[in-house]
């Protein structure tokens, strides 16, 4: 598969999954982050393409003062691929943690008292969506593990015949 179709394709997947229905904080962006940094040899193209998918999706919704904190968390993601060089339980979980630590850090900055009180009431209330959080990280990201390796296995395949 050529490469500008999977950088289109996870674009697309990325925006279409957050225009249908959805439980909050299911989505394939750390698949599209751990997926990028593993598969593409350019440093630009590992962050570029998650990055770009919240971006353009932000246009349409608009944007917010918590969305430097979603952005440094794929970055940071991005560097969790490239040293795991594998999306594997391991790296998918400790993706899932930075995601909540990092985005609920600027969810406590931007709306809760900077009270030691108000850090726990805003990681507790978080609770619930880190749940959905790991739920989706884990599905898109072994989606997107096994449909590349198919894909893979396919064309050694065909170019075997």
């Amino acid at each position: 598969m050529k490469k500008k179709y999977i950088i289109i394709g996870l674009i697309v997947l990325a925006i279409l999954t957050r225009l249908i229905p959805h439980p909050p904080n299911f989505a394939p962006i750390t698949g599209i982050a751990l997926f990028s940094a593993i598969n593409f040899n350019k440093r630009f193209l590992k962050f570029f393409v998650p990055l770009i998918s919240l971006l353009i999706f932000d246009f349409i919704i608009g944007f917010s003062l918590i969305n430097i904190f979603i952005y440094l968390s794929f970055i940071v993601i991005v560097f969790i691929g490239n040293h795991f060089k594998e999306i594997k339980l391991k790296s998918i979980l400790i993706s899932s943690i930075v995601f909540f630590i990092i985005s609920n850090f600027g969810v406590w900055l931007i709306g809760y008292p900077k009270t030691i009180n108000g850090f726990v009431m805003c990681y507790a209330a978080a609770i619930p969506f880190f749940i959905n959080t790991i739920l989706g990280d884990l599905f898109y990201s072994f989606i997107l593990k096994y449909t590349l390796n198919m894909s893979l296995k396919l064309r050694i395949i065909r170019t075997n015949r």
